[in-house]
């Protein structure tokens, strides 16, 4: 009979367990950038920014979605601060209605959305920047001197 082994000579020998042999490539002068990008966005004074979107039912239906996916497991279903993960907070998520947050201007929002702010993780890298101001758009949809 026929005895069947693994062969651990031969796999010393692959590729994969030598990686670390493999010269990384020089990279070119200016391959990582140190401006523009979210980088000239930090410095920039919040606000003076303005939200580029036209301020449509399709853009608050956007902004409604992302956050749906985004926002709603702290501030919750109604905006109010009592999502399901948010009522582990201490203080609460902010309450997205209240006039506290309806008073800031949408630079201030899309700044505080993009960088976070305290226990407000930074969603700069997950959402796109229209994702962004849409979901600002959203907010202000919630709003009681919302007109629409």
């Amino acid at each position: 009979p026929a005895i069947w082994s693994c062969d651990y000579a031969r796999m010393k020998e692959q590729e994969a367990l030598h990686t670390y042999k493999t010269e990384i490539p020089e990279m070119p002068e200016g391959t990582i950038p140190i401006k523009g990008g979210l980088q000239a966005l930090r410095e920039m004074n919040p606000e003076k920014l303005r939200n580029p979107l036209p301020f449509t039912q399709e853009s608050v239906n956007q902004g409604k979605e992302n956050y749906g996916y985004y926002c709603v497991m702290c501030h919750g279903t109604q905006a109010d601060g009592n999502g399901t993960v948010g009522q582990s907070f201490s203080p609460l998520p902010t309450n997205l209605k209240s006039s506290y947050v309806q008073k800031k201007t949408d630079g201030r929002l899309f700044y505080t959305i993009t960088f976070g702010l305290n226990r407000h993780p930074p969603l700069g890298f997950m959402l796109t920047e229209a994702d962004r101001w849409a979901i600002i758009y959203y907010i202000r949809s919630l709003g009681k001197d919302f007109k629409g």
